[in-house]
């Protein structure tokens, strides 16, 4: 299923569609992503010890594969840039367009 939802609601439905076993395909803005990944603390630390995404928008996005999307450009769906993997979750991160 595609998800186009950002920020708590959607995310918490498409979490528990996804641990009932949907396929779930995160639509995020190409500058920032979801807001929620910088709803903290607590913050996952990256292996540089960089500051990474919020715990809550790992946990409630943890069935879902991700990709960037600018839905405001024309040209958006047809750029190869578009389809940018960004990963939600340690399981389950590539995803492929075709």
């Amino acid at each position: 299923m595609l998800d186009l939802s950002r920020v708590l609601a959607g995310p918490l439905a498409t979490m528990i569609l996804g641990d009932l076993g949907a396929d779930v395909i995160k639509v995020e803005r190409p500058a920032g992503g979801d807001d929620t990944r910088a709803w903290g603390p607590p913050f996952l630390t990256g292996p540089d010890g960089e500051r990474g995404d919020a715990a809550y928008f790992l946990a409630v996005n943890r069935n879902d594969r991700s990709l960037t999307l600018d839905l405001a450009d024309p040209e958006g769906p047809r750029s190869s840039a578009a389809w940018r993997r960004r990963p939600t979750s340690s399981s389950r991160t590539s995803c492929r367009a075709t």
